[in-house]
């Protein structure tokens, strides 16, 4: 009986091992690498999307605020420039 119990045990084991350097081993050939390097690109493509959009909100938010500035006839930025003390108004 502890024989038996014991096969069992070795060949669950066994087939757990068998199943996960299978799929490791999958990770190496052409079609994984390739499926893994889609992965990588579609991780980029979608990181270089967002920070496109990202930057076109800023740059939609700083016109709005440069538009509005110039309608009121106001000085943009003043603290870049103290030292030149140039009055726009």
């Amino acid at each position: 009986m502890r024989r038996l119990l014991w096969l069992g045990i070795g060949l669950a084991v066994g087939a757990l091992v068998f199943r996960a350097v299978t799929k490791k081993a999958q990770a190496f050939t052409p079609q994984g690498i390739a499926g893994s390097v889609q992965q990588g690109a579609v991780g980029v493509l979608e990181s270089v999307r967002t920070f496109v959009d990202d930057v076109r909100d800023a740059m939609a938010e700083r016109e709005e605020e440069i538009r509005s500035a110039f309608d009121e006839n106001l000085t943009l930025d003043e603290d870049l420039h103290p030292e030149k003390g140039i009055d726009y108004r």
